[in-house]
């Protein structure tokens, strides 16, 4: 598994940070070559917690095997698309097949995980992904020297590849018939509501990916990517540690000082951006955003039914993908009209309301878990009366 995240990863992220300029030469604005990577982060949040109910329906494999099969063709059909409007039309639905990719993959893992390891299991998951991201780019765009149409077809048998290793996968009981509910039971609304907390601090993610080397450069601080090789080198070093704790301390502690060290990472960029406090923001963000996704995931997971661990997924994905994908489009306007010192702020904000806002909402989930366990305790005694 850990091979075929990084293989998902290292094909995707050499396609999206060249397309913007695939698009700009094929006579796309600014903004429209921003678009490719706004909707496949939008098309693929909203989508999610309706390919985390398929994962659960057919299966985790058979979704990552046609998940795979897509984008492969999806990669192919972007070296030959004249049209960048096309290009943007597809990008959506790539993004529906992108989230069966985390959804399945992420459903697939827990099931193999054991429980009481569950978030260090996540957390050395997820070194993978970090792994394909810090060389993706650099391949891309030696790559892109060669044009767009080697860059497609190089990342189209990438794809192939995860798709081989998606077939030799040992496959998973599914569930044989759908649950019953509907519509209402298509989406995990519990840890829908509870992953909130999720979007109110990868807004800040959305903005340090997206503007943290525009920062730098700003004030004169080389390299420019300083503070994501810094991130990266903490998200490194820390994951696999947080991802322990959790297990042995329980997963509620360690994720509520992770929200305190997310806060205190984005404000230090309110102070400035000299290399200081992007090096002190890097660590103390790196340390809090590193930690707090597998210890959530662990936590919610103890709540959730084998069967619905694709739906919980989806719901996990949908908020952390929209603050993503909102943090990058917000921040980029408040720069603009009033500066980085606010718009780092703002996200700072955001991220220290994850706090009560996980608070709050766990303990009205919890009470109203318990109450509907006691009517079904109830309703079940009174049947084994009758």
């Amino acid at each position: 598994m850990c091979g075929f995240s990084f293989t998902v990863f290292l094909s995707a992220f050499q396609l999206l940070p060249t397309a913007p300029f695939h698009i700009l030469a094929l006579g796309g604005s600014t903004f429209a070559s921003g678009l490719f990577l706004g909707l496949l982060t939008y098309a693929s949040a909203l989508s999610a917690p309706v390919t985390g109910a398929i994962v659960d329906r057919v299966g985790a494999k058979r979704v990552l095997i046609i998940a795979s099969v897509a984008i492969t063709i999806f990669s192919v059909v972007y070296a030959a698309i004249p049209d960048y409007r096309l290009m943007l039309g597809l990008v959506v639905v790539h993004g529906v097949f992108w989230s069966g990719l985390l959804t399945g993959s992420a459903a697939y893992m827990t099931n193999i995980l054991p429980e009481r390891r569950r978030a260090e299991g996540i957390a050395y998951w997820g070194l993978a992904t970090i792994a394909a991201i810090a060389v993706a780019p650099s391949i891309g765009f030696w790559m892109f020297h060669f044009g767009w149409r080697a860059l497609c077809l190089e990342a189209a048998a990438l794809n192939v590849l995860m798709a081989a290793i998606a077939c030799y996968l040992p496959a998973q009981p599914r569930l044989a018939t759908p649950p019953a509910g509907g519509a209402r039971r298509l989406v995990e609304w519990r840890i829908l509501i509870l992953s909130f907390s999720l979007f109110l601090y990868s807004f800040g993610y959305g903005g340090i990916t997206s503007f943290t080397a525009l920062y730098a450069d700003a004030n004169g601080v080389s390299p420019k990517g300083l503070y994501l090789t810094t991130l990266a080198v903490v998200i490194l070093v820390t994951r696999p540690l947080s991802g322990r704790l959790g297990d042995r301390f329980g997963y509620r502690r360690v994720f509520l000082p992770s929200l305190v060290l997310i806060a205190c990472g984005l404000s230090c960029l309110v102070f400035g951006g000299t290399r200081f406090w992007l090096v002190a923001s890097a660590i103390l963000f790196g340390c809090g955003f590193g930690t707090a996704y597998p210890v959530f995931a662990g936590y919610v997971m103890r709540h959730v039914k084998p069967e619905r661990r694709g739906a919980a997924f989806g719901s996990i994905l949908a908020c952390f993908d929209t603050g993503i994908g909102t943090g990058s489009t917000s921040m980029g306007w408040i720069i603009g009209r009033y500066g980085f010192a606010t718009a780092f702020g703002t996200a700072a904000v955001l991220s220290i309301l994850a706090l009560p806002y996980f608070l709050v909402a766990d303990r009205l989930l919890r009470r109203s878990h318990q109450q509907e366990s006691k009517r079904s305790g109830d309703a079940s005694f009174q049947n084994k009366i009758s």
